[in-house]
């Protein structure tokens, strides 16, 4: 997949940016607060609904406006082309569309454009809490497996009237046990969906680590939210006096986890800043070569402000990754030279430039 046209108004300080990316490499480049990232961020509004930067929708409104609106067009692998397109209003209206019909969802735009964001966030999959795996994770299996999304809403249905049966002071065993039942099933379907993609994502791995960073021990470990060694039914009715008396369900998929440890400990606490920037920019590569693998597919990459979170030597690293994938790409940093080196040294690819200047993005030779 990759994006052959953006066009952004209103969002932030950008107010009517129009610009066919190349379907290859883009780099932008701009001072501090000039807006760079801001297209990144459209970019994955466009991909997922949200920012990578904020939950709330209003600090992405320009201050002088009411809404801001999102469009691209999608060039799909099949050489086919897609309009998709984003709009948020100051009073939380949200308008989401794909080939021109409005769809219920932001998860109905996510199929459309898979993106995979690399920035000073991206850190939180080491020392982040689990929530962060888990969306890692089910990045992948919501990409691939196409009964996960529905099985995944139906389980936080399950989880929510289970909770608020557990809160009340009387509870029928019978409509505890239905909702049980319920749940315990859509569980399995989960854990089986996540457990084929993780054992596909450990062996791509650990390949791409042995060249992004030289430590022995480095081991994933997927945790399904329970007790390895029991059924989902039978620790639910083992943590039932707990559930009830807390109100809320302790164990579960909602606590799944990846475990990152280095000889058994905590990767985060062993490895110094920059191993753990190379540990997780091997994370998210693999995480691409499997969707590739599985799904026939590519991924776009966002990578902000890569001189400043890798040195020279692995900056020229991801950018060889980068270009093995042949995926499409959007880098952001200060300084065109820093940027350029990169590919023009590494690769054969001549990158589209864009520069960034209040809000207004120009593309330069």
């Amino acid at each position: 997949m990759t994006l052959k046209r953006l066009l952004i108004q209103n969002l932030r300080n950008l107010e009517g940016v129009d610009i066919a990316p190349s379907l290859q490499v883009n780099l932008i480049y701009g001072e501090n607060g000039s807006g760079k990232t801001s297209i990144l961020e459209a970019i994955n509004l466009l991909a997922l609904g949200r920012s990578f930067r904020s939950h709330k929708h209003k600090p992405l409104i320009n201050h002088q406006h009411q809404s801001f609106t999102v469009f691209g067009r999608v060039h799909a692998d099949d050489g086919s082309e897609v309009p998709i397109g984003i709009s948020r209003s100051l009073d939380g209206d949200a308008s989401f569309k794909a080939n021109g019909v409005l769809v219920p969802s932001a998860a109905d735009l996510a199929a459309y454009l898979p993106v995979q964001v690399i920035n000073s966030d991206t850190f939180l999959l080491l020392e982040g809490s689990p929530k962060v795996r888990r969306q890692f994770i089910d990045w992948l299996v919501f990409h691939v497996e196409p009964n996960f999304f529905p099985a995944w809403k139906a389980i936080q249905r399950c989880l929510k009237h289970r909770n608020s049966l557990l809160r009340r002071d009387r509870i029928d065993p019978f409509e505890l046990a239905t909702w049980d039942k319920e749940l315990v099933g859509l569980t399995d379907i989960i854990h089986e969906f996540r457990t084929q993609c993780m054992a596909q994502f450990q062996e791509t791995f650990a390949e791409l680590l042995k060249e992004f960073i030289n430590i022995d021990g480095i081991a994933l470990g997927y945790y399904r939210g329970w007790d390895k060694d029991k059924t989902y039914a039978d620790v639910l009715n083992a943590s039932f006096e707990r559930d009830k008396r807390q109100g809320f369900t302790h164990l579960g998929s909602h606590r799944a986890d990846l475990k990152i440890t280095v000889n058994g400990l905590d990767a985060a606490e062993v490895l110094s800043r920059g191993q753990q920037k190379l540990l997780v920019c091997a994370l998210k590569i693999a995480q691409g070569y499997v969707f590739t693998r599985i799904t026939g597919r590519k991924s776009i990459y966002l990578v902000d402000d890569l001189p400043a979170e890798l040195d020279e030597k692995h900056r020229a690293l991801l950018v060889h990754w980068l270009d093995t994938m042949g995926t499409q790409v959007f880098i952001t940093g200060v300084e065109p030279e820093t940027l350029a080196s990169s590919w023009r040294d590494k690769t054969k690819i001549t990158p589209k430039m864009f520069h960034v200047e209040q809000g207004r993005v120009t593309e330069v030779s």
